[in-house]
């Protein structure tokens, strides 16, 4: 079977504020790599986080430059605590919602980052991806990446109010 096969729900909510983790150890071991790629990558400032760090003013580059200064390392201090969050939980079976968040947070943007390394576009899903493409298993990665995080989105989903029945 392929470390990368999706047989079972991952991540699943068991309480109010818990989440299960079913996570084998291999892909925990993948999880970590990418977490420790992703804090090397936000430490050297590559290109490749780009996304993580959005012009504040698309097409006026002085007034982007003025608001990156200010809120750059407010940001990088972002993504590397949701780095820490999800290396720090790593080895559990159960998180807490503010760990489970921080995970989802991780997962975006690790994906963030690969999908800009790869160059994802939406002709990519449209044309999809030869066996022999020397992209594929980062893709794969991509893929599973995105499968993990539509689970943990529908996980933290399930806790909220169902729609008409909010209190005023």
């Amino acid at each position: 079977m392929s470390p990368l096969r999706r047989p079972a729900v991952r991540i699943r909510r068991v309480r109010r504020d818990r989440f299960e983790l079913r996570l084998p150890e291999q892909e925990r071991d993948l999880l970590r790599q990418l977490c420790g790629d992703l804090r090397t990558l936000v430490a050297a400032e590559d290109p490749s986080t780009k996304r993580l760090f959005p012009p504040g003013y698309g097409d006026d580059r002085a007034a982007s430059e003025a608001y990156a200064s200010l809120v750059h390392d407010d940001l990088a201090s972002g993504h590397l605590a949701a780095i820490e969050t999800m290396e720090s939980t790593m080895g559990e079976t159960r998180l807490d919602a503010d760990q489970a968040a921080g995970w989802l947070t991780a997962l975006n943007e690790i994906r963030l980052v690969i999908g800009t390394q790869l160059d994802v576009t939406e002709e990519l899903y449209a044309t999809g991806v030869r066996a022999d493409d020397p992209r594929a298993s980062k893709l794969a990665v991509y893929e599973y990446l995105g499968w993990l995080q539509e689970q943990l989105v529908e996980a933290l989903a399930a806790g909220l109010p169902a729609a008409g029945t909010e209190r005023a």
